[in-house]
Protein backbone atom coordinates (compact mmCIF):
# COMPACT_ATOMS: atom_id res chain seq x y z
CA UNK A 1 0.00 0.00 0.00
CA UNK A 2 1.38 3.40 -0.97
CA UNK A 3 1.14 6.04 1.71
CA UNK A 4 0.09 9.58 0.93
CA UNK A 5 2.56 11.63 -1.10
CA UNK A 6 3.97 14.80 0.43
CA UNK A 7 1.88 17.81 -0.56
CA UNK A 8 3.37 19.43 -3.72
CA UNK A 9 3.45 22.97 -2.27
CA UNK A 10 5.24 21.69 0.83
CA UNK A 11 7.69 19.73 -1.32
CA UNK A 12 8.43 22.87 -3.36
CA UNK A 13 9.03 24.90 -0.19
CA UNK A 14 11.38 22.26 1.21
CA UNK A 15 13.21 22.01 -2.13
CA UNK A 16 13.80 25.78 -2.10
CA UNK A 17 15.27 25.50 1.42
CA UNK A 18 17.59 22.66 0.40
CA UNK A 19 18.67 24.57 -2.75
CA UNK A 20 19.47 27.62 -0.61
CA UNK A 21 21.80 25.48 1.51
CA UNK A 22 23.38 23.68 -1.46
CA UNK A 23 26.45 25.92 -1.22
CA UNK A 24 28.97 25.39 1.61
CA UNK A 25 29.49 29.14 2.05
CA UNK A 26 25.77 29.65 2.64
CA UNK A 27 25.77 26.82 5.18
CA UNK A 28 28.67 28.55 6.95
CA UNK A 29 26.88 31.92 6.93
CA UNK A 30 23.67 30.43 8.36
CA UNK A 31 25.58 28.51 11.02
CA UNK A 32 27.64 31.58 11.96
CA UNK A 33 24.59 33.84 12.23
CA UNK A 34 22.78 31.21 14.31
CA UNK A 35 25.74 30.90 16.71
CA UNK A 36 26.22 34.66 17.02
CA UNK A 37 22.58 35.20 17.92
CA UNK A 38 22.55 38.86 16.87
CA UNK A 39 22.13 40.96 13.74
CA UNK A 40 25.39 41.40 11.85
CA UNK A 41 26.61 43.70 9.11
CA UNK A 42 27.85 42.41 5.77
CA UNK A 43 31.34 43.59 6.78
CA UNK A 44 31.27 41.40 9.90
CA UNK A 45 30.19 38.42 7.82
CA UNK A 46 32.87 39.11 5.20
CA UNK A 47 35.50 39.05 7.97
CA UNK A 48 34.10 35.83 9.42
CA UNK A 49 33.80 33.81 6.20
CA UNK A 50 36.72 35.30 4.30
CA UNK A 51 34.90 35.94 1.03
CA UNK A 52 34.51 39.10 -1.03
CA UNK A 53 31.73 41.47 -0.03
CA UNK A 54 29.91 40.96 -3.31
CA UNK A 55 29.98 37.17 -2.83
CA UNK A 56 28.68 37.39 0.74
CA UNK A 57 25.95 39.79 -0.41
CA UNK A 58 24.88 37.35 -3.13
CA UNK A 59 24.73 34.49 -0.63
CA UNK A 60 22.69 36.66 1.77
CA UNK A 61 20.26 37.46 -1.06
CA UNK A 62 19.62 33.74 -1.61
CA UNK A 63 19.23 33.12 2.13
CA UNK A 64 16.82 36.03 2.61
CA UNK A 65 14.69 34.88 -0.34
CA UNK A 66 13.87 31.65 1.52
CA UNK A 67 13.72 33.53 4.84
CA UNK A 68 16.49 31.60 6.59
CA UNK A 69 18.02 35.02 7.14
CA UNK A 70 16.12 38.22 7.91
CA UNK A 71 17.37 41.73 7.17
CA UNK A 72 16.98 44.80 9.36
CA UNK A 73 17.60 48.36 8.20
CA UNK A 74 19.97 50.16 10.58
CA UNK A 75 20.23 53.70 9.29
CA UNK A 76 21.62 53.29 5.78
CA UNK A 77 23.13 49.88 6.59
CA UNK A 78 21.54 46.44 6.53
CA UNK A 79 22.08 43.93 9.27
CA UNK A 80 21.34 40.24 8.85
CA UNK A 81 20.09 37.80 11.45
CA UNK A 82 18.99 34.21 11.56
CA UNK A 83 15.25 33.59 11.33
CA UNK A 84 14.68 31.85 14.66
CA UNK A 85 11.58 30.09 13.30
CA UNK A 86 13.81 28.22 10.84
CA UNK A 87 15.80 26.64 13.65
CA UNK A 88 12.68 24.60 14.41
CA UNK A 89 11.15 24.11 10.98
CA UNK A 90 14.19 23.20 8.88
CA UNK A 91 15.07 20.06 10.89
CA UNK A 92 11.38 19.16 10.66
CA UNK A 93 11.57 19.45 6.89
CA UNK A 94 14.56 17.13 6.81
CA UNK A 95 12.71 14.64 9.05
CA UNK A 96 9.63 14.68 6.80
CA UNK A 97 11.70 14.20 3.63
CA UNK A 98 13.44 11.24 5.25
CA UNK A 99 10.09 9.63 6.11
CA UNK A 100 9.91 10.59 9.79
CA UNK A 101 7.06 12.51 11.35
CA UNK A 102 7.73 16.21 11.83
CA UNK A 103 8.61 16.81 15.49
CA UNK A 104 7.20 20.36 15.48
CA UNK A 105 4.60 22.22 13.44
CA UNK A 106 5.95 23.69 10.19
CA UNK A 107 5.67 27.45 9.92
CA UNK A 108 7.56 30.67 9.99
CA UNK A 109 9.95 29.87 7.15
CA UNK A 110 9.49 30.17 3.44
Amino acid sequence: MVSELLNRATAETYASWFRALADPSRVQIVEYLARQGRPMSVGELVSAVGLAQSTVSQHLKVLTEVRFVLVDAVGTARHYRINEACIGCFPSAADVVMGRPAPTPIGGCG
